[in-house]
């Protein structure tokens, strides 16, 4: 019995350490975003007249640089609320 809690206990301990290592993951796009939104500031600065198509290619190389921090975010939420390692116990 007390070897099952001391499982049990590792396992979590190390699917919480699993979780906060991914939520490392979401200073990537952070930057990221940051560095496209203030390239994109700059071009529509030098070029106002294509603002439209600036702001439009940013927006979309944006959305698919969060896909990596809504993984990592997925991932965690798994560790911690819908451990798949507990039910292998």
């Amino acid at each position: 019995m007390n070897d099952m809690l001391l499982a049990k206990a590792i396992v979590m301990g190390a699917s919480a350490l699993g979780a906060g290592i991914a939520m490392i993951a979401g200073i990537g796009p952070a930057i990221g975003q940051g560095y496209a939104a203030g390239k994109g500031a700059e071009a529509v600065g030098r070029q106002p007249e294509a603002q439209g198509e600036i702001t439009r290619t940013m927006l979309l190389g944006q959305a698919v640089a969060e896909t990596t921090g809504i993984y990592s975010l997925i991932i965690a939420l798994i560790l911690v609320v819908a451990n798949p390692f507990l039910a292998a116990l």
